[in-house]
């Protein structure tokens, strides 16, 4: 058998999502390219699924990440979809630049789907050319593979290909797709597209297939769907709290973005912070900053208020009650978000024995700090760590706050139990928008060496790496015009 032949049939798709949700998608086959060319495969995440490294990381591999062959048993749809998007409702969207071939089990059993992204024009490409260039599939691969070695729930990179084909923005770019892996792809606007359909049935088919794959435990409470809103909004709630615990920026929280399973999704103008700011924006399109840094988890509730519309009739059919219940739910999501982001945050400055009452105060002093003095985010919780109290006061410019700061967290962490070592969740490496930059810019070079440098240091965040010294620092100077876009 060669090459080309196993990779047609080693992969073994189920395809719940056809086979249960018919008309909530759309079949489509992926574009053929001209001249595919594999420029990177995941290996760690290969093995998850027993991919035979030798044949997907190949010639034929590449033919396979591009769309130019379809695996037996692969059922390739476009997902519709709606959603708000920049608080507007669009009725209609959908993916309209992406095909999903299918759904694998891992070693596992866990369930994921495997989905081609810049792979052409789908019923709802909207105008659109469906395809992507090197740039946004490079960025999503480094920051989703990112944020997974940052412990942050996130659909993950198995592979991009340069696609040997120009695409037009505001100027010619080379070609590329995405292989994107993901517990799903259901999303807020899912529900969103079927509820207002109007048919109870149809919503309810929703709710069940998605219960049954994310939140099997919420068929057994009294009100499963009741249950499932909950479920929901705790994942989103934790999720939010691990972004903000790392400074990361989403750029496009609308509600077709937000995944039902609680992973973060579509790469687009994200970025880290380096200078803390808390209302910091990076994306090119949010011009009034409703996803600002400091917005994340207030929009991610009011996303979260509108799936609890789209749930209202399987809640209960007293629409009052329904009304009710669901508000309760939704208006819990804040709370339940600043217990995560607290928690993560005594972590991040190494307190421990939770629920001491001034933990918040100085979670937020320190903040206020780093925001006043204009600090790297990222850096200044490595400065705490050292406990170096010379150090800290260099770092600090020798401020009287901060230091009058430092000996109240001193004095807190007098109250810690003894443990054993603790997990690190301070990272000494992240995207830097700067070195991503550098890496996109190079690939467009045809150089991929900075792009694979820096997935190299990006595994292992929490651990020093000989020779990447310069990966640990931001910029001498900071561009804080610094803007990130889309790939559309």
């Amino acid at each position: 058998m060669d090459n080309l032949e196993y990779l047609r049939t080693c992969i073994k798709f189920d395809n719940t999502y056809f086979r249960d949700l018919v008309g909530f998608y759309s079949p489509v086959d992926a574009v053929q390219v001209p001249n595919p060319t594999l420029l990177c495969f995941n290996e760690n995440l290969s093995d998850q699924f027993n991919f035979n490294r030798k044949y997907f990381d190949s010639p034929e591999g590449a033919q396979l990440f591009s769309g130019n062959i379809k695996p037996d048993g692969a059922q390739s749809i476009a997902q519709v979809y709606a959603g708000h998007q920049f608080g507007g409702y669009s009725p209609q969207l959908g993916d309209g630049r992406a095909v999903l071939l299918g759904e694998v089990i891992d070693e596992n059993g866990e369930r994921f789907d495997i989905q081609l992204k810049g792979s052409g024009r789908t019923p709802y490409s909207r105008g659109g050319d469906g395809k992507a260039a090197i740039g946004p599939v490079l960025r999503e691969y480094i920051i989703s593979e990112a944020m997974h070695a940052l412990r942050i729930p996130t659909t993950r990179s198995l592979a991009a290909v340069s696609t040997g084909e120009s695409v037009y923005r505001e100027e010619r770019l080379p070609g590329a797709v995405l292989t994107r892996i993901a517990s799903s792809h259901l999303r807020i606007g899912t529900f969103q597209f079927v509820a207002s359909q109007g048919d109870k049935q149809e919503i309810k088919k929703l709710a069940d297939y998605a219960i049954n794959r994310h939140y099997k435990g919420a068929f057994q409470a009294n009100n499963p769907y009741l249950q499932f809103l909950i479920e929901v909004a705790d994942r989103q709630a934790m999720l939010i709290a691990k972004w903000m615990n790392v400074g990361f920026i989403h750029g496009v929280m609308n509600t077709d973005n937000m995944t039902i399973s609680g992973e973060t999704i579509d790469y687009g103008p994200c970025a880290f912070i380096d200078t803390y700011h808390s209302e910091r924006v990076y994306s090119s399109i949010d011009t009034s900053g409703r996803y600002a840094y400091l917005n994340q988890p207030y929009v991610a509730q009011w996303n979260i208020a509108r799936l609890a519309e789209t749930l209202l009739p399987l809640i209960d059919s007293d629409s009052e009650k329904a009304i009710q219940k669901a508000t309760n739910a939704v208006e819990n999501f804040i709370m339940i978000y600043e217990k995560y982001w607290l928690n993560g945050m005594r972590l991040k400055l190494g307190l421990n024995n939770a629920e001491h009452t001034e933990d918040l105060a100085i979670a937020k002093e320190f903040l206020k700090l780093l925001e006043d003095k204009k600090l790297d985010f990222t850096k200044s919780f490595l400065v705490l760590d050292e406990q170096n109290f010379k150090s800290f006061c260099i770092w600090m410019d020798h401020d009287p706050q901060a230091i009058t700061w430092h000996q109240k967290l001193q004095k807190r962490r007098e109250k810690n139990e003894k443990r054993g070592i603790q997990n690190i969740v301070n990272p000494i490496y992240i995207p830097r928008n700067h070195i991503v930059e550098e890496a996109i810019n190079s690939a467009y070079q045809n150089d991929l060496n900075p792009f694979s440098k820096l997935i190299k240091v990006l595994k292992n965040p929490f651990k020093p790496s000989i020779g990447y010294e310069n990966y640990e620092n931001p910029p001498t100077q900071i561009d804080e015009s610094y803007k990130t876009f889309c790939g559309t």
